[in-house]
């Protein structure tokens, strides 16, 4: 249960679980590495995992029809991701999750956390808390890029997640703000330049 510890202690934050439901859930969880450029989740495959980054990170991107990547989601240490259309409606994945570092995660099966959400009443409060959490998040991602100039989303992400910045490709962090790598790289120069 050591290695499980992680993703329980993240659980924990939000419900309180008593020691045998620490362990019931740790019977449905399973530790993966994962190797750098590896694929976690594929377009025309039905994702079946949720998973909790450990140590890593990735980023959650799809491929439009001219060939342009757009990317959706970072997730690093403490994060969660996944294809989550494909994975709640058990549908072919649209999205491509793939590992920018070397990474280990906690992955939960589809069928498995239906399971356990039957047996285990509290965890439907975290995952409402969760679902939540993660819907106001996408909300303010939405109108920042409806509302925002390219700069003040830059400004914005880096206020809040440099971290991520200093550990994704230019091209991902360009792709995930809106713009091209080229313009994101005159944005720096300009803040460069100005300090």
């Amino acid at each position: 249960m050591k290695d499980l510890l992680p993703v329980i202690n993240y659980i924990s934050r939000y419900v309180d679980l008593t020691d045998d439901e620490k362990n019931h859930l740790t019977s449905f969880l399973k530790i993966t590495k994962v190797k750098k450029r590896q694929f976690i989740v594929q377009p025309g495959f039905v994702c079946k995992h949720k998973s909790y980054v450990v140590k890593g990170a990735f980023r959650g991107y799809l491929v439009d029809n001219n060939g342009k990547e757009h990317t959706l989601s970072f997730a690093i240490e403490d994060w969660w991701i996944s294809d989550y259309s494909s994975l709640i409606y058990q549908e072919p994945a649209t999205l491509f999750v793939e590992a920018l570092e070397d990474s280990v995660l906690i992955q939960i099966e589809y069928e498995d956390e239906q399971q356990f959400l039957k047996e285990i009443p509290k965890l439907e409060k975290f995952e409402r808390i969760i679902t939540q959490r993660s819907l106001a998040f996408h909300q303010k991602r939405l109108l920042s890029n409806l509302t925002k100039t390219a700069e003040e989303r830059y400004d914005e992400f880096m206020s809040k997640y440099s971290a991520i910045a200093q550990r994704v490709p230019q091209y991902a962090l360009a792709s995930y703000l809106g713009f091209s790598t080229e313009y994101l790289s005159k944005i720096r120069n300009g803040k460069t330049s100005k300090s």
